[in-house]
């Protein structure tokens, strides 16, 4: 598992699995920012996201021993994060946009900003899942795959859709800019 320059040692992962609680709290520490992005992208909030880092960790390590494969410990945390950040979201009836899922847009002016921002809470939940899982988590097509459990070419067929979602809702108001 590479993370920038960080690589995630799957003998860690293996530990944490078979019980030792040192090793899971490597782990936790390795993805502790993605999890913190991941559940402000989702709930918008700081006091709830601390509040769904410490839920999943919890659940993280309650469930831990039964991880399949110890090579996609991230997309199987980031996996249980934002499945509670969207149940959260049902209970309160409200959907968020992430504010930093536009990093990947490259150097936009505020005003396009919040228009991406407000197309994202347009869009359905699953296209935006798919969106925030590929530019802002920046997974793997394959991994992408793996963790929704469908075929590659329907991973891309999903994300050619959204995002021609996502730039129909941009283009109704009439502000798409080419990035």
């Amino acid at each position: 598992m590479v993370r920038g320059d960080f690589k995630m040692d799957i003998d860690i992962v293996k530990r944490a699995i078979n019980g030792e609680n040192d090793a899971f709290l490597d782990i936790i520490h390795s993805y502790k920012v993605d999890l913190y992005k991941t559940a402000y992208a989702y709930l918008k909030n700081e006091d709830q996201a601390l509040e769904a880092i410490q839920e999943v960790t919890f659940r993280a390590y309650q469930e831990i021993g039964k991880l399949r494969e110890p090579a996609y410990v991230k997309t199987w945390i980031i996996r249980m994060m934002m499945n509670y950040c969207v149940d959260i979201l049902k209970k309160n009836r409200r959907l968020v946009a992430s504010d930093e899922f536009l990093d990947w847009q490259g150097e936009l002016d505020d005003y396009s900003f919040l228009e991406i921002e407000e197309a994202m809470g347009r869009i359905n939940e699953n296209e935006r899942q798919l969106l925030l899982l590929k530019y802002f988590h920046d997974l793997k097509i394959k991994d992408i795959a793996l963790m929704l459990q469908v075929p590659e070419g329907t991973v891309k067929t999903r994300l050619y859709k959204s995002l021609k979602s996502l730039r129909s809702q941009i283009e109704v108001k009439g502000e798409w800019k080419s990035v």
